[in-house]
């Protein structure tokens, strides 16, 4: 089989050319990462899981008629996704106070925001992705009025449909980020969430106890990061009901 050529590799994903033009390979490392790449592990299983969660919310999405990238998942660690240019920004919906806002507003970690809120932050490693207010994106081009407010609306659609499952298995959606690309079907341009949607992208908690489900479990030294995604799959009914958390878990077509 000849070597398949690579495009590029991020901190949790590598990207390869894919099969038809057009058309890219998302491969999902076990790789974890935190404070800009400070903080790093290797969690078997991680990227197995990942796979599999981004893919069950990629194609939710579409159901509800959310365009995505996603196009299908090739096997336990690869998705067939349509290429498409990644505009520079981190989409960020906060509906709970967590993270940075509460070093940055002086919020209580957990408390109820009065509406959900949309930061933006500019993708550059080098300068630790810093937030960017809407006159910066237009001024240096990185999108739109137009490319701004279809941006917001896609995003708070995926937060009411993330919330809405998510609260159906007793988990809370504190937060989550997302990446924007723009597609071209001849001349008419149209965005659709790229890159994944997993606990990696996502803050949850549980309903009940307060248990973090995502990747502050790995920030913070609070346990076994794939058996909190682990849990999150199990709930959603990516895994069998049955099955206990595992590094290397068993999925369910």
């Amino acid at each position: 089989m000849a070597r398949r050529k690579l495009i590029y590799e991020g901190k949790a994903k590598i990207l390869y050319e894919g099969p038809e033009p057009g058309t890219f390979v998302q491969y999902f490392k076990d790789d974890a990462t935190a404070f800009n790449a400070e903080k790093k592990d290797v969690i078997e299983g991680k990227g197995v899981l990942n796979n599999r969660l981004s893919e069950y919310f990629m194609v939710g999405l579409a159901s509800i008629g959310v365009p995505t990238h996603f196009l299908k998942r090739l096997n336990m660690r690869e998705q067939l996704i349509r290429q498409c240019e990644i505009i520079p920004l981190e989409v960020i919906v906060r509906n709970r106070a967590a993270g940075s806002i509460c070093k940055r507003l002086g919020l209580e970690e957990g408390a109820t925001l009065p509406r959900p809120i949309i930061e933006f932050c500019y993708k550059d490693d080098s300068l630790g992705d810093p937030l960017v207010a809407e006159e910066h994106i237009i001024a240096f081009g990185w999108a739109s009025q137009q490319d701004l407010d279809d941006m917001v609306a896609l995003a708070l659609r995926v937060n009411d449909f993330m919330s809405g499952l998510m609260h159906g298995v007793g988990i809370t959606l504190v937060d989550f980020k997302i990446e924007i690309g723009r597609v071209w079907d001849n001349e008419f341009q149209r965005l659709v969430v790229a890159d994944e949607i997993s606990p990696d992208s996502c803050r949850l908690w549980d309903q009940k106890t307060g248990q973090k489900l995502d990747k502050d479990v790995f920030r913070r030294d609070l346990g076994n990061l794939a058996d909190a995604y682990t849990e999150v799959a199990r709930r959603l009914g990516v895994l069998p009901a049955n099955v206990s958390p595992a590094s290397k878990p068993t999925l369910v077509n």
